[in-house]
C-alpha cells in the first residue's frame, strides 16, 4: 500500500474515533426533560458550524498560503457545504435530540450501502461481488454490535428522529459520491473553511433565536466541556480529516469507516464499566474490520478497465 492510502486510511481512522464517542457526548449535551442543563440541537448546530468555520479560517490565514478557488468551484463548494455539513449535521443533531442514539447508530450503518450505490450513479464505479460482501459483511458486525450492547435508560425511539437521522445519512452519502471531484480539487483546508463559512451563516440565519434563548450562565462546566469536544474533535478535527481520506480512497472505502463508530462506542462503554465484551462482540468487530479490508481491496473503475486492455492485448 502506497504512502497516499496509508495517509487516507490513518485519516479515517481519527475521524470516525473520534465520531464514535460524539453520539453519547452529543446526548449528553443536548436539552431534554431529563436533561434540562442543556442546550437545543439548533443552538448546538450554530456552535458547530460557526466555530468550525473559525478554525478553519484561523488556520488557512495564519498557517497556510493562499489557495485560489475558482469561481465555478466556490458554488460546486456550496452545494457540498448543503449536503455534506449543513443537512447532515443539521438534521442528524435535531435527530439525536428526539430518538435515542442505538436508533442513530444502526441508520448510520446504512451508508456504506448508499454510498456504493450511488458511487455508480456519479461516478461509475461498478459493484464488485468484493466490494459488495464488504460492505454487507461490515454492516452485519456493526448492526450485531449495535443490537447486543447494553444502553442507557431514558433514551426513547421516535420515528420523527430516526427519519431526520436517514435523511442525513442519504445527504452525506451524496456529498462523498457527488462532489467528489471538486474536494480532491483543493487542500482539506480550504475545502472546509469555503464548506464551514456557507454552513455558518445558514445556521446563524435560520437558528439566531434558539441561539439567544440559552441560559448561558447556568451551562455546567461538564456540559460546556461537552461543547468544546463536539466543536473541536468532531467537528474541526473531523472535517479536517475526511477530504484527506477522500484525496486518497474511493467514497465507498472512506464510507466504510462509519462502521468503526459502533466498535468504538463498544469499547468506550467496556471501558468504563457499562458493558463487557466477549466472543460475539469480537466476531462482530472481526466482521466489520474484514468489511473494510474487502472493500478496500475491491478493484475500482479504472482497475477494471485496465484488466480489459491487457485482456484485449
Amino acid at each position: 500500500m502506497d504512502k497516499g492510502k496509508l495517509k487516507g486510511h490513518a485519516a479515517l481512522w481519527v475521524a470516525n474515533i473520534v465520531w464514535g464517542l460524539n453520539a453519547p457526548i452529543g446526548k449528553s449535551v443536548l436539552w431534554s426533560e431529563t436533561n434540562p442543563g442543556g442546550v437545543s440541537p439548533f443552538a448546538l448546530s450554530v456552535y458547530r458550524m460557526v466555530g468550525a468555520a473559525l478554525l478553519f479560517w484561523t488556520v488557512s490565514l495564519l498557517l497556510l498560503p493562499r489557495e485560489r478557488v475558482a469561481p465555478r468551484d466556490i458554488v460546486l463548494l456550496l452545494l457540498a457545504s448543503v449536503f455534506g455539513i449543513q443537512l447532515n449535521q443539521m438534521l442528524f443533531l435535531w435527530g439525536l435530540s428526539l430518538t435515542s442514539p442505538i436508533d442513530t447508530s444502526i441508520i448510520a450503518t446504512v451508508v456504506p450501502v448508499l454510498t456504493m450505490v450511488l458511487a455508480t450513479l456519479f461516478l461509475r464505479e461498478p459493484i464488485t461481488w468484493l466490494k459488495a460482501g464488504g460492505v454487507f459483511l461490515g454492516c452485519a458486525g456493526a448492526l450485531i454490535l449495535i443490537l447486543v450492547s447494553q444502553h442507557g435508560a431514558g433514551h426513547t425511539s421516535s420515528v420523527t428522529g430516526d427519519v431526520l437521522c436517514i435523511v442525513s445519512a442519504v445527504s452525506y452519502a451524496t456529498y462523498l459520491t457527488a462532489f467528489r471531484n471538486v474536494i480532491v480539487r483543493y487542500s482539506p483546508v480550504t475545502t472546509m473553511k469555503w464548506m464551514f463559512l456557507f454552513a455558518a451563516i445558514v445556521a446563524v440565519v435560520i437558528y439566531y433565536r434558539p441561539l439567544t434563548a440559552v441560559d448561558y450562565a447556568g451551562l455546567a462546566p461538564r456540559t460546556w466541556a461537552g461543547i468544546g469536544y463536539v466543536v473541536v474533535c468532531s467537528t474541526f478535527l473531523s472535517y479536517l480529516m475526511v477530504p484527506i481520506g477522500q484525496h486518497h480512497l474511493r467514497p465507498t472505502v472512506v464510507s466504510m469507516y462509519n462502521y468503526v463508530q459502533p466498535v468504538v462506542a463498544v469499547l468506550f462503554t467496556v471501558a468504563i464499566g457499562l458493558d463487557t465484551f466477549g466472543f460475539t462482540k469480537a466476531g462482530a468487530a472481526l466482521c466489520v474490520f474484514a468489511g473494510v479490508w474487502l472493500v478496500t481491496k475491491s478493484k475500482s473503475r479504472a482497475q477494471l478497465d485496465a484488466d480489459r486492455l491487457k485482456g484485449g492485448n
